[in-house]
């Protein structure tokens, strides 16, 4: 009984704030609900009809990001007036960029629409939270769209498999993902990179973990839980926005040391340029302002650092 409780502690202890997080996210849409039916709202979700409910709900995971993460967000200067396409590292949880979404809500009243992978679509009682908040699938044609419509529009390249197979080395996993830089090309934006400073170190993924990837390239499910949620500093940074100049050649971005091993066999299309220097900016990031590998002591001690880093 005592080694069947200490191991039931345990899994609470390592598994209780993911799901605390779970929890809100799901009391979230339950407080949308409550809004829409008081109001007898039919409105579209993304209309400033719904921005005293967004500021709500922004206020409370704001709290919570000062409160357990120490939150801090630099660089909202680097943001377009206009539209434009963010490109973060995606950690095992990606509540800090929940945290990015709040607070750029309240200090700009600026809504950045987020592309998701299909499984979050799945999820049952979230479908009124992610319109409202401007979770979309993605398309390339959601995309160009949204953003003829001024909105910034938000993606992580390594998406899941990111989440669930990076680690404290923060490895970027894209593969050859470059839709994204496609699409920038096609509505002539600026692409803007984005990190989160300790992300990994707030939340972790196990690392035996050949089973759970067997299973998530043959479903797409990501059925391995993350664990942790330590009270380590975030901060998030915004790097300067990326534009894409159709005359740039592939000796110049050789010459801004943007290694593309394909450089000497072919010339490079457009998008692989702008993909290839888009992930040299995330990465520029990450080694700037991480130390690797991570370190949870230190990113614990990083919430008594005043200073801005």
């Amino acid at each position: 009984l005592v080694i069947i409780s200490l191991t039931i502690t345990a899994i609470l202890v390592i598994f209780i704030v993911p799901l605390t997080i779970v929890f809100f996210i799901y009391l979230s849409n339950i407080l949308l609900l409550i809004y829409q039916r008081n109001g007898e709202l039919k409105a579209n979700p993304l209309s400033d009809v719904w921005d005293s409910a967004r500021k709500t709900i922004a206020s409370f995971w704001d709290i919570y990001a000062r409160a357990w993460h120490g939150y801090e967000l630099h660089g909202v200067e680097n943001l377009p007036e206009g539209p434009g396409i963010l490109v973060y590292y995606h950690g095992a949880i990606p509540i800090d960029y929940l945290y990015f979404l709040s607070r750029l809500f309240l200090w700009k009243k600026r809504l950045c629409l987020s592309v998701a992978d299909h499984f979050v679509f799945r999820l049952p009682g979230l479908k009124l939270l992610l319109e409202v908040t401007g979770v979309m699938p993605g398309t390339r044609e959601e995309c160009l769209a949204a953003l003829k419509n001024g909105y910034l529009v938000s993606i992580s390249p390594g998406g899941v498999r990111e989440a669930l197979f990076s680690d404290e080395s923060y490895q970027l996993m894209w593969g050859n993902r470059k839709g994204f830089a496609q699409v920038a090309l096609e509505a002539k934006v600026p692409i803007i990179p984005m990190y989160t400073q300790n992300v990994r170190e707030g939340y972790r993924m196990f690392k035996e973990r050949r089973v759970f990837r067997q299973l998530y390239e043959s479903t797409r499910l990501p059925l391995m839980p993350p664990y942790g949620g330590l009270p380590v500093k975030f901060r998030t940074y915004i790097g300067e926005p990326i534009p894409y100049d159709p005359n740039i050649t592939t000796e110049e971005l050789v010459e801004k040391k943007f290694y593309c091993s394909s450089l000497h066999k072919q010339v490079c299309e457009g998008n692989f340029l702008l993909s290839f220097q888009t992930k040299a900016a995330v990465q520029a990031l990450i080694s700037k302002h991480q130390t690797i590998p991570g370190s949870i002591w230190k990113a614990l001690l990083d919430r008594f650092d005043k200073r801005r880093k």
